[in-house]
């Protein structure tokens, strides 16, 4: 409930109801969390929406997925996701509360570095 608390946008963050809840981040997806219970809430109420718009790769150091691709087609990806790794070893991340998903973003990292190692 944590990032919940922090990303969805005042009033609404005053009525949200104690359950689990799991993220879509779909860009298609106009709901940002929905939980088994049946509640949602759309991403319209998320102070990342914007982030989200714009494929947000790394909410913490504000880094798109085009940036991050674009440094892997031009060999230059390797500083951006050590500067990353080194922040988040020194514990200067905030993924719990920063990334609407409250996880980690070094995975997509990783992902995207495969996805365009099978375009290439």
């Amino acid at each position: 409930m944590s990032t919940l608390y922090h990303q969805v946008r005042f009033p609404e963050n005053q009525s949200l109801i104690t359950d689990s809840y799991y993220f879509c981040p779909a860009k298609t997806c106009s709901i940002a969390y929905f939980s088994n219970a049946g509640n949602t809430i759309p991403k319209q109420h998320l102070r990342s929406y914007k982030a989200i718009q714009n494929d947000a790769l790394c909410y913490c150091f504000d880094i798109e997925a085009e940036q991050y691709l674009s440094a892997l087609k031009d060999h230059q990806a390797e500083p951006i996701k050590a500067f990353v790794m080194q922040r988040t070893q020194a514990g200067e991340c905030a993924c719990e509360i920063r990334n609407p998903s409250g996880q980690c973003c070094l995975v997509n990292f990783k992902r995207l570095e495969n996805e365009h190692n099978t375009d290439v």
